[in-house]
């Protein structure tokens, strides 16, 4: 939870600039700036307490069975960390998606973390992935790594990523962070990799092209929660429309026996 926290701060810091285009939205001077962060820590204090929350939710939800299983890779985003419940983040919309398209029920195995990277990925949501079986398969994970972004490192460690996924895993670029540092790392790491999806065959889903036509303003008025970083409902459903054309496009090719 500690780095969980850090990684918001470096990143906001660092350029994402939702909080500075608030404050400027909301009016130019030293007071409009301080309102907004003392919004963002008390948002932030708030979403913290709803991690062991959503972890739980995922984990009876892992328990359950269902004809079909959906596996998630990622990070606080695919926790829902912001959304109004659980199951209205991206990957609870998506899990809906699948249940729909198919007429099956499914079982969601949410392996995501809070706070996690690229390393947490390959440590800790690989070794449980290889236990699985998954019919479909999503992957959204390295936002938490564009504070400290090393191109080497970054590619060394997605490659070791996407070379352990099965062939029909769907695998989102990173979100755009709009302003500064951290969209130069941003548009940098989504080159590598894309590169490194094409190398193993593996389907991209848009996601930064989704957020950033949302454009900085229109995200901070609408589309985050409270901590300025963490989508809220209607920015879950930005990220869920990266990946419903793919998943749709998936769960018609699996072979599902009739009645």
């Amino acid at each position: 939870m500690a780095f969980f926290s850090a990684a918001i701060g470096s990143a906001v810091i660092d350029g994402v600039a939702l909080i500075g285009g608030a404050a400027a939205i909301v009016g130019s001077g030293v007071v409009a700036r301080r309102a907004v962060i003392r919004r963002r820590y008390g948002g932030m204090a708030r979403l913290a307490n709803t991690i062991p929350i959503n972890s739980a939710y995922w984990r009876e939800q892992h328990r359950r069975d269902g004809e079909l299983l959906y596996v998630a890779l990622g990070d606080s985003a695919a926790q829902g960390i912001g959304a109004s419940r659980p199951d209205h983040s991206y990957v609870g919309l998506l899990a809906r998606d699948i249940r729909e398209q198919s007429g099956r029920t499914v079982r969601v195995a949410n392996l995501s973390q809070s706070g996690a990277r690229l390393r947490e990925a390959l440590e800790k949501q690989l070794p449980v992935l290889a236990t699985l079986t998954p019919d479909i398969v999503t992957v959204a994970i390295g936002a938490n790594d564009i504070a400290g972004f090393e191109a080497e490192r970054f590619e060394r460690e997605i490659r070791m990523l996407f070379a352990a996924l099965p062939a029909q895993a769907i695998v989102a670029d990173m979100p755009s962070f709009y302003l500064g540092r951290a969209e130069q790392r941003a548009r940098a790491a989504n080159r590598i990799l894309r590169a490194v999806a094409r190398e193993f065959g593996l389907t991209v889903a848009p996601l930064y092209r989704v957020t950033r036509r949302r454009s900085a303003a229109h995200t901070a008025l609408r589309d985050v929660a409270a901590d300025f970083f963490h989508p809220n409902d209607r920015g879950y459903t930005v990220w869920a429309s990266a990946f419903e054309p793919l998943v749709v496009a998936a769960v018609a090719r699996l072979e599902l026996p009739k009645g």
